[in-house]
């Protein structure tokens, strides 16, 4: 009897731990199921936005292409273990295999079923929080001949202009080598300049200057600025490399910092000046007044007839009438310049019925010293009496257009 109720006894404890067994068998089973449930749809819309990481690296390389970048994905992370908050505490920040929450970076395994307790509730473009890309000093248009960085800011209280010159980039020098300085004018002012420090050997110089005009608030917007860039040769020649010019009338100058641009350097004259040089100057003619009114503007490319003993260039302005002089007038001197700029206004009483017998004859003389000098050339406009070409079409524009200034250059000539 006692060995089959030790039988009976070993059959139904045997009987009991295999429905245990079966049990946590069920139960695992069981908790396997719901998890991966609970999880499909989470993972079924985090597949849109993250990739297995084979596919990444692929799909990477057509993105950059199309100068897209990934999205990030943005994910609420699930409570920290109680252990995890004293290791933050205590200054250590320590994560296991077990914790509930990882980084996007912590391996090529990692997927959304790690995430236990987390939840995906969008995505981020790193794209939207970039800066714009400068592209100033990459992006040149075909035939540029440099590129000019400076800045300008009005001081109301004191009146002053404040230009800061920055700095250039690819610039096109005659030779291999560059020296490059710039000038500045506040037009129409074009005697006086304001000059940068020569760069030696630099295509792209780093100039930070800063510059200082005296000028009124009510005049400002009647100024530009001029920037002209040079080449300084071994003879200390100064090649012009390039102009910008900068009117200040489309500007508005609140004082609230500085107007900071740049400007691609424009040629200065597609024309080589003539023999002996040029003159640049205005016409107009009052009808009501019956006033002849000439504006000497400037010159260039003037050769000098002896240049030991110059002293200035100066124009001569002279009304003739038949061949007959009348009056003339003349312009102050210039100084050391083969380029002398004037811009200076004369006047003279011209009867309406005389303009067909009428000229002016503008010529350019060299002061030297002991009271002598040199003539580097004259021009004469006037009717069709008088002149053809370019200098009776500068006179009959000025008849056709009454009160206003017509301007234009005139190459000049050694004839009498």
């Amino acid at each position: 009897m006692s060995e089959q109720a030790a039988a009976v006894a070993g059959g139904v404890v045997g009987g009991i731990l295999l429905l245990v067994l079966i049990g946590i068998a069920v139960y695992l089973f069981w908790k396997k199921v719901y998890l991966k449930a609970s999880y499909e749809e989470l993972t079924d819309s985090a597949s849109a936005v993250l990739k297995e990481p084979d596919a990444m690296q692929s799909s990477s390389l057509v993105h950059s292409q199309n100068a897209r970048t990934r999205s990030v994905p943005f994910i609420v992370p699930p409570k920290f273990h109680r252990q995890a908050w004293a290791d933050m505490i205590n200054g250590e920040q320590i994560q296991e295999e077990s914790d509930l929450y990882v980084t996007p970076d912590s391996g090529p395994r990692s997927s959304f079923h790690s995430l236990a307790g987390a939840y995906l509730v969008g995505a981020i473009n790193p794209e939207l929080y970039r800066f714009p890309e400068d592209k100033s000093e990459t992006d040149f248009p075909e035939g540029n001949i440099g590129r000019l960085w400076f800045s300008v800011e009005y001081e109301q209280e004191s009146e002053r202009l404040l230009v800061s010159l920055i700095k250039a980039r690819k610039l096109q020098p005659p030779s291999s080598s560059c020296n490059p300085l710039v000038k500045i004018y506040l037009l129409p002012d074009e005697r006086r300049y304001l000059q940068s420090k020569t760069k030696r050997k630099n295509l792209n110089p780093q100039f930070d200057e800063n510059f200082v005009f005296q000028i009124s608030s009510n005049s400002l917007c009647q100024r530009t600025l001029k920037f002209c860039i040079y080449h300084v040769d071994k003879q200390k020649k100064h090649i012009l490399l390039g102009q910008v010019t900068f009117p200040l009338k489309n500007e508005t100058f609140t004082g609230d910092g500085k107007v900071i641009v740049w400007r691609d350097l424009e040629a200065h004259s597609l024309e080589p000046p003539s023999e002996h040089g040029d003159l640049q100057f205005s016409l107009s003619y009052n009808d009501y007044l019956g006033r002849l009114t000439v504006v000497v503007l400037r010159a260039k490319g003037l050769k000098f007839q002896n240049e030991r003993c110059a002293v200035g260039v100066f124009v001569k302005v002279s009304l003739m009438n038949h061949n007959q002089f009348i009056k003339s007038k003349r312009t102050t001197a210039v100084v050391g310049s083969s380029a002398p700029s004037y811009n200076e206004t004369f006047s003279f009483k011209v009867d309406q019925l005389d303009l067909d017998t009428a000229s002016l004859s503008l010529s350019v003389h060299q002061d030297a010293e002991g009271e002598k000098t040199y003539s580097l050339g004259r021009v004469v406009v006037g009717p069709f009496m008088y002149t053809r070409g370019k200098e009776l079409e500068h006179w009959n524009e000025m008849i056709s257009k009454p009160k206003e200034l017509v301007k234009r250059w005139h190459v000049l000539s050694l004839s009498s």
